[in-house]
């Protein structure tokens, strides 16, 4: 199991699993991710498992994926909630929200954190992953690391803090 994630606020960098090793030294590559925080009208939002065979099987995320070369956020967002979870989102429909760059021990990743409010179809995991609509405290576990700066903004603003 992974260690707790570790911030490095000075940085603007969430460093997630320190104490292992990184797979390249030096400047690292930015690998862009879009994420979609999928909100219902009465505050549960959607967390989904990682698939076996991926990095960080098993633990829970919002869902999203890499961009591909020429996409906006907003297009990748619509592909990847289509690809994995037969969603149909239009681009008009995601508002970017928040970005965090994680340094995971096998890619340094910029998420880009985008709120949806609506959406089309019915959740079919088509990766073999697992869902949950959740409210704060979490229930299910253990969350990716990128996930958890989500959970403190979402507690935020329902203090009225954001």
């Amino acid at each position: 199991m992974a260690r707790p994630t570790d911030s490095n606020s000075a940085a603007g960098v969430l460093t997630a699993d320190a104490h292992l090793r990184r797979t390249q030294q030096g400047d690292r590559p930015v690998v862009d991710v879009a994420v979609g925080v999928l909100m219902q009208p009465d505050g549960r939002f959607l967390l989904t498992s990682r698939p076996k065979g991926k990095v960080y099987a098993g633990y829970w995320e919002f869902p999203g994926g890499k961009l591909e070369r020429g996409e906006t956020v907003a297009q990748a967002l619509a592909r990847e909630l289509h690809e994995e979870l037969g969603l149909m989102v239009e681009s008009t429909d995601v508002h970017a929200w928040r970005e965090q760059l994680v340094d995971y021990p096998h890619a340094l990743v910029r998420l880009h954190f985008c709120k949806l409010h609506a959406w089309r179809g019915e959740l079919h995991m088509r990766e073999g992953q697992t869902f949950a609509w959740q409210t704060l405290p979490v229930t299910v576990q253990p969350v990716l690391p990128g996930a958890m700066p989500v959970l403190q903004w979402l507690a935020q603003e329902a203090a009225g803090k954001a």
